[in-house]
């Protein structure tokens, strides 16, 4: 499921990936491009029932931009995560008993104005190949913070 708008600069991470892991016809992958609104793609995961639901957006973790990190799951609620119609937190809660894995992965925006910022693409370029190669347990975790 990839998440973001086009038209907000580097929000548009999530539609970049799905057309160009669209253009690879990978065999055994549904991509989905769902825009801003993911809730509305829910049934092909459903229907599919997948081993690995791999959910790409834009997120702003505080990294220098085009930074990729998996997002642990509890991390989600407290985590401005693009700009879509309901919490990504409640997208997962809905999904996760249609799927085995739920696997988070957010790209560090640059700006979200304007066109897509070449380094973001750079690191899109990245994050395909590892998701091509089905190398995502090789993409680092966003460090939880303690408390002190």
């Amino acid at each position: 499921m990839c998440i973001g708008n086009e038209d907000n600069g580097d929000d548009g991470i999530g539609p970049y990936i799905a057309k160009r892991l669209k253009d690879e016809n990978l065999k055994d992958f549904l991509i989905l491009d769902c825009g801003t609104v993911p809730e509305n793609f829910t049934s092909p995961v459903k229907k599919n029932s997948p081993v690995n639901l791999i959910i790409v957006d834009a997120t702003d973790m505080g990294l220098p931009p085009g930074e990729i990190r998996r997002i642990p799951r509890e991390m989600i609620a407290k985590m401005h995560i693009s700009t879509h119609n309901i919490p990504i937190s409640v997208l997962i809660s809905y999904l996760e008993s249609h799927a085995k894995n739920i696997i988070i992965i957010g790209v560090q925006p640059k700006k979200m104005t304007g066109s897509m910022s070449e380094e973001i693409k750079r690191s899109c370029e990245k994050l395909i190949d590892l998701i091509k190669n089905r190398k995502f347990s090789e993409i680092e975790m966003l460090k939880i913070e303690k408390k002190k």
